[in-house]
């Protein structure tokens, strides 16, 4: 029962809102928790609904959040986290410089390709889909690719002008507003902040696996194991590789080429570029342990981005004794290595071969024979580390406490014609 002096009913204030929304989320997405509650909020009425900066700053329209209902705050908070937690600023900015791209149209692009990265896997289980999400489907692309993919796929026109009011800050496409509080201002996270909060994040979903979709476990993953300086040689080589002249280029005759000019009557063709096919062998012998396999599989995704993100150009050998199955690659968690007997990578290069590659890719511990012949392609060898030694167990031995022996053996090193890189070889 109420007094004559006090209101049948008092409006939820603004901020017991949107905490009562972060709460919602928690318990829709208790793995992203920490990146939650490490949020600081902003009301501003110069942001057109909700956005967040790099530095984990929140900014919220409080008209939009007034016409909102809870459910749909806490499924905002969480799209609004997946970008920071995916470094789609960071992302965003060296995309931008690879391929000399700046201007507020294109960081749109850049939001637009975020949005479709994030988005199929942001709501349901208890959160609610905004009627205004975006989706990768709506340009008839597939799910599940990443921001860099997206962005090879489409361009600003017709077809995207319904998702032309797509505003989640700089925190999603590096591009600064000017609401926004910049480096200098109150209550943002530095960097070693940001980093301790992704890693709590990745820890918090390699601990409950079942409980995140499989696009942030492969996230956390990579997240907890960044990339070693191996990687950074490997990929260096393959994108070396893969630039060469001479790599996916073929002649045309759909644009004549700029010396016609100088023939008269003769039609010359043009020097068109394709993107170059990529062939991986990896080496499933018994030799190799699970975790090697992880690290050649999570190598694999990685190429996958260094030949322009076009997957179907990327096919996959496991090969023991035997070249098992050739995968044209999705995404690297579904490919099934077969394998586990003894080694002879020369099938798996047969195996490769027969796709017509530009470049193979062969990770390996060594121990295998080697194609007697150079492949038509380039090759590059990704040697996984071997101590010089192994102990060999002793049956019988007269000598007290003597159980084993250290055998020396050195597997034949890879042919000249192939750049080797060496995996996990500790520093010295």
């Amino acid at each position: 029962m109420t007094s004559a002096h006090t209101p049948a009913h008092t409006p939820m204030r603004l901020s017991d809102k949107v905490y009562a929304a972060r709460l919602h989320a928690v318990r829709a997405r208790p793995y992203m928790a920490t990146a939650l509650h490490a949020l600081h909020i902003v009301e501003t009425s110069r942001v057109p609904a909700m956005s967040v900066d790099r530095y984990w700053r929140c900014y919220l329209s409080p008209a939009f959040v007034a016409a909102r209902p809870e459910e749909e705050i806490a499924a905002h908070l969480v799209h609004l986290v997946s970008h920071l937690l995916r470094d789609h600023h960071g992302r965003s900015d060296r995309y931008a410089r690879a391929h000399g791209l700046n201007g507020p149209s294109e960081r749109l692009r850049m939001n637009i390709a975020a949005d479709f990265e994030i988005n199929d896997d942001a709501y349901g289980n208890g959160l609610v889909t905004p009627v205004d999400a975006i989706r990768p489907k709506m340009l008839e692309l597939p799910a599940g690719e990443l921001m860099e993919d997206y962005l090879r796929q489409f361009s600003l026109g017709p077809a995207t002008d319904q998702m032309c009011w797509v505003e989640c800050g700089s925190g999603a496409d590096g591009w600064d507003r000017a609401w926004e509080l910049g480096p200098d201002g109150a209550d943002g996270l530095g960097e070693q902040q940001r980093d301790a909060v992704r890693f709590a994040v990745a820890r918090s979903i390699s601990d409950r696996p079942g409980s995140a979709p499989a696009g942030w476990r492969r996230w956390a993953r990579e997240a907890i194991h960044p990339p070693q300086p191996w990687q950074a040689l490997l990929g260096a080589a393959i994108r070396t590789a893969v630039s060469t002249a001479g790599v996916g280029d073929d002649y045309t005759y759909g644009r004549p080429a700029r010396r016609s000019a100088a023939l008269p009557g003769v039609i010359v063709p043009s020097l068109r570029r394709t993107p170059p096919r990529v062939s991986v062998v990896i080496d499933t012998s018994g030799s190799v342990s699970d975790a090697e396999l992880g690290s050649a599989l999570l190598e694999v995704a990685a190429i996958s981005r260094a030949v322009s993100g076009r997957r179907d150009l990327l096919s996959v050998v496991s090969c023991d004794a035997a070249a098992r199955v050739v995968h044209p690659i999705c995404r690297a968690e579904d490919i099934q290595l077969h394998g586990g007997g003894g080694t002879d990578l020369r099938t798996g290069f047969e195996s490769a071969l027969r796709h017509r590659p530009d470049v193979v890719v062969a990770l390996t511990d060594g121990h295998t024979p080697w194609p007697s012949r150079r492949p038509g392609c380039r090759t590059i060898v990704g040697l996984f580390h071997r101590e010089a030694y192994a102990y060999t167990p002793l049956t019988g031995s007269s000598v007290p406490g003597m159980s084993s022996i250290a055998v020396f053996h050195t597997p034949d090193p890879p042919p000249e014609w192939a750049h080797v890189v060496r995996i996990g070889e500790p520093r010295r």
